[in-house]
């Protein structure tokens, strides 16, 4: 009987997992299969679990074997990973560091502006257990509910792992590494206790979390739902790879997005400095790059408050409190509140937007609570049918270019084209020399 199947942080399968069934009425033992399928002829009911295998942490879960209902059995790879909760707070508020490592590790907090500052380092992290310093995920698709770090092992308060948010508001990093050479980071935002300046710079953290697969699902890999059956080879299963007809957002409802999940997609590399070359596919639009727009505001000489979209929704962001608002590089996903908010202060109370992205605005999100969010994508192919291919926003409210006065439009993409200036003389290309 088939009763489930295993797989990894990405969803692709794990073969030969050692499996333990027990129950009042025995203990059966199995692997997992090269699908990551796991097969036993057990009754029905509920069984605590046992899984193990070199190179993930094991854990033990409780579960109903149910004919005909595959349970996903989750493990967690053997790596460093880490985020902060909440991913985003304000100056004198506390966020707990969450991190996954199958080693001690020591972190480090630093401010990205200008120049990476460390602020301090935090220290060196071990415990007496073996392996205490791994984390467990959950089974199914965590992607909907987060990964739920610190939440078993952790009872004792003295075993709580806090950190206060500094002064200044800004873009902040955990970074981590351990002897024997892993390494990652993972980026915190901080806004001011309350407005120092007349700038408000928006962190794009809705975008990041669109892109972020970790759990096997981000609004561009299995966007709507996990498939049944993990990955063995995503070039021969996906759609993505293997329908010349593929379109991205063929349904009209979507699973929701956590944001309690690890962003590999924004780690900044140990000797990283704004005047590198961006490198890999993911960094060119998200926290890497915004930091660069950040040290190019501090060069300037333009002092700026630092929020994340999602205290915009929240209302922590009062656009009131300042002149003008900031929003840079992708800022792809926004709530109808923030859309609606901002042009309102625009268009009535005298607010300056400035947009300095790419493909922004364009696609609405819902939050089914503070840190879950549910893209509102629609069925592209009716879109595209009904004329309205290049904005989302539209399917379910107006063109962004209301807003923001452009619009996307698939007309490059993908290609690298440069562009040409058909009038230098425009008041943009003022003083730079075009």
């Amino acid at each position: 009987m088939l009763v489930g199947y295993v797989s990894d942080e990405r969803y692709v399968a794990i073969p030969d997992v050692l499996l333990e069934f027990e129950s009042s009425h025995g203990s059966w033992e199995t692997r997992s299969r090269a699908s990551g399928s796991v097969h036993l002829d057990i009754p029905p009911g509920e069984y605590r679990v046992t899984l193990n295998k070199p190179g993930f942490g094991g854990k033990r879960v409780t579960m109903t074997v149910s004919p005909g209902a595959p349970y996903q059995f989750r493990l967690l790879s053997d790596c460093l990973l880490g985020y902060p909760w909440p991913k985003w707070v304000r100056e004198g508020e506390q966020s707990e560091f969450r991190v996954h490592s199958p080693e001690a590790y020591e972190l480090e907090l630093y401010r990205c502006g200008l120049e990476k500052q460390l602020i301090r380092k935090l220290g060196w992290y071990d415990e007496h257990g073996p392996r205490a310093t791994v984390q467990i995920t959950p089974d199914g698709d965590y992607t909907r509910t987060g990964v739920e770090w610190n939440k078993f092992g952790y009872a004792n308060p003295a075993l709580k792992q806090y950190v206060t948010a500094p002064a200044p508001s800004g873009l902040y990093y955990f970074q981590a590494r351990t002897k024997s050479g892993l390494y990652f980071s993972f980026p915190w935002i901080v806004a001011p206790a309350k407005p120092r300046h007349s700038l408000a710079v928006l962190a794009s953290n809705i975008t990041w979390n669109a892109y972020n697969a970790f759990g096997g699902r981000s609004n561009y890999i299995n966007a709507d739902q996990l498939p049944p059956v993990p990955c063995v080879n995503s070039r021969q299963e996906l759609h993505r790879y293997t329908d010349p007809e593929y379109v991205n957002y063929s349904v009209w409802d979507y699973a929701p997005l956590s944001f309690e999940r690890p962003e590999s997609i924004n780690v900044i590399p140990d000797e990283e400095t704004i005047d590198k070359p961006i490198e890999g596919r993911a960094a060119c639009h998200i926290a890497p790059a915004e930091w660069r727009l950040l040290g190019w505001l501090e060069r300037e000489g333009f002092a700026y408050d630092y929020y994340a979209e999602t205290q915009l929704h929240d209302g922590t962001l009062n656009l009131d409190d300042y002149d003008t608002l900031l929003i840079s590089t992708h800022p792809e996903y926004w709530s109808k509140e923030m859309y609606f908010g901002v042009k309102q202060w625009v268009h009535e109370r005298g607010g300056k937007l400035v947009y300095l992205g790419g493909n922004g605005l364009n696609c609405e999100v819902r939050f089914t609570d503070p840190t879950t969010m549910v893209v509102m994508n629609g069925d592209e192919s009716d879109r595209i049918a009904k004329g309205v291919a290049e904005s989302r926003f539209a399917v379910y409210r107006e063109s962004e270019a209301n807003l923001l006065g452009v619009v996307f439009t698939y007309d490059g993409i993908m290609t690298s084209a440069p562009y040409q200036v058909t009038d230098a003389s425009h008041w943009a290309y003022q003083g730079t020399g075009m």
